[in-house]
């Protein structure tokens, strides 16, 4: 039977490879299909009977954000049994190994701890009511000075923008309301948003870090380099840009969900974890 595209199928004699997506509309003798257990295949009609997947069942994060990378980018998919093999590789005692704890968790963990001790809501709120915002903004550059996450370049152009009382205060209160106001959070990343393009500061490492070290459990960091590959390899499509937007973040933070969800034998215990996982697959 011929089978058009969208359609969702499994193949009778291959379990492993999951569900897929059929790419175009099938001839009567042959269909191309991407099966998220083993990636784009084309099939002979006459040798299988596909089995078609409906409702419900046809669901899968990947296939509903699936996104083929041009072969000229030299990424090829990876299934996710394929990049946790990758990952065990370095990593042989996965998330709770010494190696991984020394490498990748220990100093992002401590990172979250100074963001908590400096940059705590109790602390950040008494600053503001004595209207220290200069205090708020040392405060966040420490905490910036901690890790490695954010290039050189991106933290000096951050510093040299806090500078003068307008600025100062712009940053302070919009960080605040990034972590601790009450709005939904689309208005609150683009307050913030906006606050750091105004004083020419606007990179997606800024703009993810304090979330991402206030709230890991929650919230995932942004590099660029590393998340896209990372997205690619899982044929995601996280709609990246390289100018700072919640459309992009959204579907980010989908995709680092996805990656937590679908790591479950891993035990990972927060979006620390499924960073460092990303990395270390690209």
């Amino acid at each position: 039977m011929p089978f058009a595209k969208g359609d969702r199928v499994k193949h009778p004699g291959k379990p492993e490879w999951g569900i897929g997506e059929v790419l175009e509309n099938s001839s009567s003798s042959a269909v191309r299909i991407f099966f998220v257990g083993a990636g784009e295949k084309q099939l002979s009609l006459a040798h299988v009977d596909l089995l078609p997947v409906i409702g419900l069942d046809a669901h899968h994060p990947v296939l509903d954000n699936l996104k083929l990378v041009p072969s000229t980018k030299g990424v090829s998919y990876i299934s996710l049994p394929q990049a946790i093999s990758r990952f065990l590789e370095r990593y042989p005692e996965g998330f709770y190994g010494q190696k991984y704890l020394s490498e990748e968790r220990d100093y992002k963990v401590k990172a979250h701890k100074l963001c908590q001790e400096l940059l705590g809501e109790e602390k950040i709120e008494s600053a503001r009511q004595a209207k220290k915002y200069d205090e708020i903004c040392k405060r966040a550059l420490r905490v910036v000075n901690a890790t490695n996450l954010i290039f050189p370049n991106e933290k000096m152009a951050l510093k040299d923008g806090l500078v003068g009382d307008y600025a100062k205060k712009l940053f302070a209160e919009s960080l605040y309301d990034l972590l601790f106001g009450s709005a939904d959070l689309e208005s609150r990343f683009n307050k913030f948003r906006n606050a750091l393009e105004e004083i020419g500061a606007a990179k997606w490492t800024t703009m993810t870090y304090f979330l991402f070290l206030t709230f890991p459990e929650t919230y995932i960091f942004l590099k660029p380099s590393i998340t896209q590959n990372a997205a690619d390899l899982s044929a995601f499509e996280i709609n990246y840009r390289p100018d700072v937007n919640w459309f992009t973040y959204k579907h980010v933070l989908e995709f680092a969900n996805y990656l937590r969800n679908a790591l479950a034998e891993l035990k990972p215990r927060d979006m620390i974890d499924v960073q460092s996982f990303m990395w270390c697959i690209c």
